[in-house]
């Protein structure tokens, strides 16, 4: 208790106002830099490739493994202290988080250990803020449930960041899939095969696109290397969970299958989503008149009232007050 009589408001302050200067000006810098979208994912790209080629190319190819003592190593072994790990929940827990983008064979140890250390972190700080500024002195009740409230955005917290990663990162493979089949029926009608065709589109769209052309080339490296063509497809599906990516790795399935044409499929297919896509931008804008009805009526019409009407008060007012007096 003498730790929480210690702090007191001002050092609060200057603590809130460091870190939302810190904030800002990491976000100002952030904005300034000019990044490739690509070079942090050619290294995960680079590691699949290394990976399926040990698995499949030499599997009876001896190779020393260097434990590398590393925080991820220690977040693992907490996590196995603790019995978190489970085999079929990190199945789909791995699943999960390479729809958001995160394929490293260290993201769910780090997202599982966020989890687990969200909530504590969170109650923490709500502990030390409630008790140190002395906040809700006379209701206790609200000081559970403010602690609780805590507790619990700090356990879903990590599941609505990767859900919010995830809706991003399908919405703009959504926007530019068109653009990406439109390049693959020219690459197709120019005789290039299913490989090179994804890998010439993923080169292509690297700096208008960077997630569609990361899931391109990963695509082309297990159509390399994988066993049967189709997992590397299906796993495609499964990785970008949209109705018009599962449509157009049924095209191609079906294309390596029977033979069929692949330019043609790909031209149908892309004036598909083309329209789709102009389908949902004219719902948006038909909905946009009465998304800004509230709008206009809480902000705009005051003011409008304000500016016409206050001149004839004010007339009005000037008036009536000459008289009286």
């Amino acid at each position: 208790m003498e730790i929480f009589a210690s702090i007191n408001l001002s050092l609060v302050i200057t603590l809130t106002v460091a870190i939302a200067t810190f904030v800002a000006v990491y976000a100002v810098w952030q904005t300034l830099v000019v990044k490739d979208p690509m070079q942090g994912r050619l290294k995960t790209l680079q590691a699949r490739r290394e990976q399926l080629k040990s698995g499949f190319v030499a599997p009876n190819k001896r190779q020393k493994l260097v434990k590398k003592i590393d925080h991820v190593n220690y977040m693992r072994a907490i996590l196995n202290k603790l019995k978190l790990l489970n085999k079929t929940r990190n199945k789909n827990l791995t699943l999960k988080l390479a729809q958001a983008g995160f394929r490293t064979q260290d993201a769910t140890i780090i997202y599982s250990f966020a989890k687990a250390l969200s909530p504590i972190i969170g109650l923490i700080v709500t502990t030390i803020v409630i008790f140190g500024l002395n906040l809700f002195e006379d209701n206790q009740n609200l000081r559970y449930l403010t602690g609780f409230g805590m507790f619990a955005l700090g356990l879903y917290a990590p599941d609505l960041f990767i859900k919010n990663v995830t809706e991003k990162r399908l919405d703009a493979i959504r926007k530019a899939l068109p653009d990406a089949l439109d390049l693959m029926v020219i690459c197709a009608e120019a005789g290039l095969t299913l490989d090179a065709a994804l890998n010439r589109v993923a080169r292509e769209m690297a700096k208008a696109s960077p997630e569609l052309a990361d899931e391109f080339t990963l695509t082309a490296i297990e159509l390399g290397f994988l066993p049967e063509r189709r997992l590397a497809l299906t796993h495609l599906g499964e990785r970008v969970d949209l109705k018009a990516v599962r449509s157009v790795v049924a095209t191609l399935i079906q294309t390596e299958k029977y033979g069929t044409p692949l330019s043609q499929s790909l031209r149908v297919l892309s004036s598909e989503f083309r329209n789709e896509r102009m389908m949902l931008a004219e719902e948006k804008a038909a909905r946009l008149p009465a998304v800004m009805t509230v709008p206009l009526i809480l902000f705009i019409l005051p003011t409008l009232f304000i500016v016409l009407l206050g001149p004839a008060a004010c007339s009005v007012s000037d008036n009536i007050l000459g008289r009286t007096f």
